[in-house]
C-alpha cells in the first residue's frame, strides 16, 4: 500500500505545488505588480523553494547538441541503435560530413550506465567529455513502472545478457566503460564471453567506482545490505506498481524509496544546499540558483527497478560476495574473470568515494589474473568523491583524458 499512498499524497499535494509555482512567478515577473512590492524577492524565494521541494521530477534530457571535434563544433543527435523492453541503446551520432573529417576514425565506446535509482542522464557530463574523441553509445535503462507486466521479468542475468548483446552488436573494435553498479554485471558479461571464446570480446574495459568486492572498505551503502537479512528487503522495500502506470502490477523497488535513501545518507548536506538556494534567490544570485536547479533536476529524478533484479543484486553482490569468492553462476555457467586474457583493464576509484570504498573496484585487478600486467592499470583520483570520478572538472580535465589515452594505447 505504500506506493498507492505515495501516489495519493502526490495527487493531494499537486494543487499546492502548482500554486507555489504560480506564486513564485507572480512575485518575480516584471509585469506583475506583486513583483514591485516590498520583500517580493524574499517571498518569491520561499515559494520557489516550496515548489521545488514538492514537485515531481521527470527524466531529464541529455541535451547534448554540439561537441568540439578537432577544434570544430559539430552537431550531435541521438538515435536509438537498439530497443529492448527494459533498455534502449542510444547512439550519440555526430555530424562529421565536413571534408576535414574524411579520414577521421574514432574508437567506439559502450558506456554502461547504472541501473540503481537514477536515469542514465546522470552520465551526461561523462558522455559529453567522451564524445570529442570517441563514438559513444550508452545504455538507457527504462523505468520499470513503464514496462507492462506482459514483457516479463528482468533478472540480474538479463542485465548481463543485455550487455553481451550490445557488445556483440558493436564489437569487436569496442571499448566498454562501466560506472558504479554495472561494473559487476559487465565484468560477469565479459568473463562469460571470454570463457566461451567469443570473437566479439571488446578491446578494453574501464571500471569506475563499482562494488567488485564490497568487503573492502565497506561504506554506509554496503553496511545497509549486510546488516539487514535478505527477508527484510523482500518484505519491506518491494511494492506493486499502481494502476496509473503502464507497469501496473509489476513488483518493483520504487524510485521514491531509493531517493529517500540517497537523502538519508547526507541529510545535513541537502538541507544546507536548499537553504543556500533560498539565500541565493533572495540575494539575486541567479547563477548559483541555476546550478542548484540543474543538480537537483537530475538528482531528484529517479526510476523504479524490477524487484527480481534488485533483490538478486542485493544477495549476489552485497551479501554473498559471489564475484570475488568465485561462486557466482549465471544460469549454470560459472563467472571466471581469470579467463579474460585479451581485454585490457583500467580500474578507477575516487579517493573520497563514500559509495564504493577504497579497493572495491581495484579488486578486479586480482580477479582478472589472466590479463598481463602490461595491459592493466589502476588509478585513484585524488580529492574525488563518487560523482566526481565521472562528472565535473576533475573528470573532464584529468580522468577522461586518462581513459582516452588508455583506449588509444590498447586499440
Amino acid at each position: 500500500m505504500l506506493y498507492q499512498f505515495h501516489e495519493l499524497n502526490r495527487t493531494f499535494l499537486n494543487p499546492l505545488i502548482q500554486w507555489a509555482e504560480a506564486s513564485a512567478k507572480l512575485f518575480t515577473n516584471p509585469v506583475s505588480p506583486l513583483a514591485h512590492t516590498p520583500f517580493a524577492q524574499r517571498i518569491a524565494a520561499g515559494y520557489e523553494l516550496m515548489y521545488r521541494l514538492g514537485k515531481d521530477y521527470e527524466k531529464p534530457e541529455f541535451g547534448i547538441k554540439t561537441v568540439p571535434v578537432e577544434g570544430k563544433s559539430v552537431g550531435v543527435y541521438e538515435e536509438i541503435a537498439e530497443q529492448k523492453p527494459f533498455c534502449r541503446l542510444i547512439h550519440f551520432k555526430k555530424d562529421l560530413s565536413d571534408k576535414k573529417f574524411a579520414n577521421l576514425k574514432q574508437p567506439t565506446v559502450l558506456l554502461v550506465a547504472p541501473l540503481s535509482g537514477h536515469h542514465s542522464t546522470l552520465l551526461r557530463d561523462t558522455v559529453r567529455a567522451l564524445l570529442s574523441e570517441h563514438d559513444v553509445y550508452i545504455t538507457d535503462w527504462t523505468d520499470a513502472r513503464m514496462v507492462p507486466v506482459s514483457e516479463g521479468s528482468f533478472h540480474l542475468h538479463d542485465y548481463i545478457y543485455y550487455v553481451q548483446d550490445f557488445i556483440r552488436r558493436l564489437g569487436p573494435d569496442l571499448h566498454v566503460i562501466s560506472v558504479c553498479q554495472p561494473t559487476v554485471p559487465v565484468l560477469a558479461a565479459i568473463s562469460l564471453m571470454a570463457t566461451a571464446n567469443d570473437p566479439k570480446l571488446p578491446k578494453t574495459m574501464t571500471m569506475m567506482g563499482g562494488p567488485i568486492d564490497p568487503r573492502k572498505s565497506p561504506t554506509e551503502v554496503n553496511d545497509l545490505a549486510t546488516k539487514r537479512p535478505f527477508s527484510w528487503f523482500e518484505t519491506k522495500v518491494i511494492y506493486s506498481v499502481p494502476p496509473n502506470y503502464p507497469g501496473f502490477g509489476r513488483k518493483v523497488y520504487p524510485g521514491f524509496l531509493q531517493h529517500a535513501g540517497f537523502i538519508a545518507m547526507n541529510p545535513g548536506r541537502h538541507a544546507q544546499s536548499h537553504w543556500d538556494f533560498y539565500m541565493h534567490l533572495r540575494q539575486g544570485d541567479n547563477e548559483s540558483a541555476e546550478a542548484h536547479r540543474n543538480f537537483y533536476d537530475e538528482y531528484n529524478a529517479v526510476l523504479d527497478m524490477p524487484a527480481e533484479y534488485y533483490l538478486e543484486t542485493i544477495k549476489t553482490v552485497f551479501q554473498e560476495f559471489r564475484l570475488p569468492l568465485g561462486t557466482w553462476e549465471v544460469e549454470g555457467k560459472l563467472v571466471r574473470p581469470q579467463d579474460i586474457k585479451n581485454v585490457a583493464l583500467l580500474t578507477i576509484e575516487g579517493e573520497l568515494d563514500d559509495i564504493s570504498g577504497s579497493g572495491q573496484t581495484e579488486a578486479a585487478q586480482d580477479l582478472c589474473s589472466g590479463i598481463p600486467k602490461s595491459r592493466k592499470q589502476h588509478y585513484v583520483a585524488e580529492k574525488c568523491g563518487h560523482y566526481g570520478i565521472f562528472s565535473g572538472r576533475r573528470w573532464r580535465e584529468i580522468i577522461c583524458p586518462k581513459i582516452g589515452e588508455f583506449i588509444r594505447t590498447h586499440s
